[in-house]
């Protein structure tokens, strides 16, 4: 089929129609099991999903299977069940913490996430709550803000808590976002926030969506930045203007599965 898309002169009608195939394709429970996506969806209780699908994105740079084991690894140091851990650990449980590592995520990094849940959420019942804003834009930099604030945060930790203030493309926050905020009944993303609707969400940028999106002719912009998610999501909003990010689907399985 990519031979009928791939050229210059092919129609946008011709690229939404391929991607609006490959979309209803990918979003499917089967797409659960090898992404990390699977991680929070091992529980029901909305804070879990949300501690959990915050830790699983943040560590998903590397093979899918790798980051599955170091969330899955995490899950046990948190006796499977994250939100009662983070409540009511006592100190001496922290220790076991301090081997865990994943590439340049470190025991310092782990327990600085484990002191932040904590504190939020003796004050806090959802997650969301950190995200305000009216824009997907304001709502990461007020959530980096608010978790950068802290008197015991450790710089180190910065770097993994990106933001669109650095032209950061955020592609592991922006995923989380789509996670929590799309609901369609497909199964994969929970909609369990409604603060921020589907239509104004921005599109992750990781490896595989950034090649597709350049050999589909969506994206032009030579950096990945933040700018180039907003352009690639202008560009996929004149296919979709209620759902954009629904063609994450698309452009990430197409990726992954070679077939670009």
């Amino acid at each position: 089929m990519m031979k009928y898309i791939s050229g210059e002169d092919v129609s946008q009608q011709s690229v939404k129609e391929f991607l609006d195939a490959k979309a209803d394709q990918y979003n499917q429970p089967s797409f659960i099991e090898h992404d990390p996506i699977s991680i929070p969806h091992r529980f029901t209780r909305r804070q879990d999903i949300e501690i959990m699908g915050f830790w699983a994105a943040v560590l998903a740079w590397g093979q899918r299977p790798v980051i599955l084991k170091k969330a899955n690894e995490l899950i046990d140091l948190m006796d499977a069940a994250p939100y009662d851990f983070v409540r009511n650990h006592q100190e001496s449980d922290l220790k076991r913490f301090l081997a865990f590592k994943h590439r340049t995520f470190n025991a310092t990094d782990a327990l600085y996430f484990l002191h932040f849940f904590h504190n939020y959420y003796q004050q806090h019942d959802s997650l969301e709550d950190a995200f305000a804003g009216d824009t997907v834009e304001q709502a990461l930099i007020n959530f980096h803000d608010r978790f950068c604030c802290d008197p015991f945060f450790p710089e180190r930790t910065r770097k993994h808590i990106a933001t669109p203030a650095r032209n950061s493309s955020c592609k592991r926050l922006l995923m989380f976002l789509r996670w929590m905020v799309r609901q369609d009944n497909r199964g994969v993303d929970f909609g369990l926030w409604t603060r921020l609707q589907p239509h104004k969400l921005i599109m992750p940028i990781d490896v595989h969506v950034n090649r597709v999106a350049r050999r589909l002719g969506l994206l032009n912009r030579p950096q990945t930045d933040w700018k180039a998610a907003l352009e690639l999501t202008e560009t996929l909003r004149q296919f979709d203007s209620a759902d954009p990010v629904r063609y994450d689907f698309a452009l990430f399985g197409l990726g992954v599965d070679g077939e670009m």
